[in-house]
């Protein structure tokens, strides 16, 4: 234990018990545990807990009487009371663990980038020549149907002169074959149709964009010479674009697809836009331990370019949730606990699973159920206590009926036995970080004293309880209980 663990909980003991016993003589303070008839476990100097002893007097530390601990101010194997006057006092604070639905932004940064699902390849449709490159050049914002390049296609004419050499032969199947050869040379479907409605060849073809958007590339030059399928130019659409999100990968899994995101960019300053979650990309970046979300933005007056940066809200919605208040947990660096608070008075440290932590709030997973109560304020001083009382908490792995099934075991001399007690001068009890001393303890069943008499070495396991410390088991050493 820190020290400054052990200064909450000498604050805490001096106002548990300290006040009043502190001025009254031994005597006195012993005669009023026999009028209350009180068991006492044994007496302590409240500024130096630790150290413990197996009768009242004067304490070797400070000009003080000691102060008894009684054992119906310990705990139940799993539990602490505490005198309301003194939470009262130390101004605890309890709070309730409540189901509700929680919703909480993620900021981030990200860029824009083209959707590269809108993109328009543009290839030769046939062997030629470039006669003609129009005023283009890469990253121009063209319309769809703006034109390229003109391109001289020699078999295009070739198979022009043949259709209209049929036409008029009054074959229609002949006319259908020389029409599918024109297909087949790559012709486009218009320039079909202006054919047949002039009846005149033309063997230059104008390259048009099929997409309105920004050309990435254009590759042909006049005079060059192009064979079939060879790129022309490449076309970026812009009727929607992709932002590019870096999330911490710690902060993705309740990020899925379709999410609602909101957009600020530095370039329309006061305006917020709206899209949508397209995909959490599946490879993380091993550096900045990030994962990218793509977020798709409609872009109708194209005023967003990729490259512009943008800041990035996004809103995760956790249905029902169990949350506490932050403050409420207690953070020993390998596991995390709350000071759970029960009927009459009686207090508990409890282990407990946390998640996300929002506002003021932190989300349970584990170990806490809707409507249990935890102390918000106060609670390192209850945690320091019940470490010098001997009180952990239970482990989320450990069964429930741990506490149950657990006892606390010494060995000693009996020294009387009547009426259902035992009186015995006993070793510590290691675990309840008791010293050896000589009391009386009740026994569960009278059965387990059957055999025994004055004078026996004894092993006993005792459990605390609201009245104290109980025999619920009795081994003669050197012989069968």
């Amino acid at each position: 234990m820190s020290f400054h663990t052990q200064q909450l909980a000498l604050v805490l003991s001096v106002m548990i018990g300290a006040t009043a016993a502190a001025v009254m003589p031994t005597a006195a303070l012993a005669q009023a545990a026999d009028d209350e008839g009180r068991a006492v476990l044994y007496w302590y100097d409240p500024m130096v807990p630790q150290q413990k002893f197996d009768k009242p007097g004067k304490s070797p530390f400070m000009d003080m009487e000691l102060v008894p601990r009684y054992a119906d101010e310990g705990s139940d194997g799993a539990s602490m009371k505490i005198d309301p006057s003194v939470t009262q006092n130390l101004g605890i604070r309890l709070a309730t663990a409540v189901r509700e639905s929680i919703s909480q932004s993620l900021e981030a940064t990200g860029a824009l980038m083209f959707d590269e699902r809108d993109v328009a390849v543009v290839q030769a449709r046939a062997g030629g020549f470039v006669e003609r490159v129009y005023d283009r050049a890469p990253e121009d914002v063209i319309d769809k149907g703006a034109p390229l390049a003109d391109l001289l296609i020699p078999e295009w004419a070739a198979a022009q002169e043949e259709y209209l050499a049929l036409r008029d032969v009054g074959e229609p199947q002949l006319l259908a074959a020389a029409r599918q050869r024109l297909r087949l040379a790559g012709m486009p479907a218009d320039v079909i149709a202006q054919l047949q409605r002039s009846g005149k060849t033309r063997a230059v073809w104008t390259v048009t964009s099929p997409i309105a958007g920004v050309l990435s590339s254009l590759d042909v030059r006049e005079g060059m010479t192009v064979p079939a399928g060879a790129s022309l130019a490449r076309i970026n659409g812009l009727n929607t674009v992709w932002l590019e999100v870096a999330v911490p990968e710690a902060q993705i899994g309740h990020l899925a697809q379709g999410q609602k995101v909101t957009a600020r960019l530095p370039a329309f300053a006061g305006e917020s836009l709206e899209g949508s979650i397209q995909a959490v990309l599946p490879q993380a970046n091993l550096d900045s331990r990030t994962v990218r979300v793509r977020v798709e933005l409609p872009n109708p007056q194209q005023r967003l370019r990729p490259g512009m940066t943008a800041q990035v809200t996004l809103n995760r919605d956790v249905e029902q949730a169990l949350v506490i208040p932050s403050e409420a947990v207690i953070r020993t660096g390998r596991r995390a606990l709350v000071m759970l608070a029960e009927d009459e008075g009686r207090y508990r440290p409890v282990e407990v699973r946390i998640g996300r932590e929002f506002d003021d709030r932190t989300e349970i997973l584990e170990g806490l159920e809707a409507g249990q109560k935890v102390v918000a304020s106060g609670q390192f001083l209850l945690d320091s206590e019940a470490s010098l009382r001997g009180l952990t908490a239970q482990s989320l792995e450990q069964p429930k009926s741990s506490f149950e099934s657990a006892l606390h075991e010494a060995e000693g001399t009996i020294v009387g036995l009547e009426d259902g007690m035992v009186g015995l001068s006993h070793g510590p009890f290691k675990t309840l970080n008791m010293p050896g001393m000589t009391m009386a303890f009740p026994v569960a069943d009278p059965s387990l004293t059957s055999g025994l008499q004055s004078g026996d070495r004894v092993r006993v396991g005792v459990r605390e309880t609201d009245e104290g410390l109980i025999i619920e088991r009795i081994v003669k050493l050197g012989g069968q209980p």
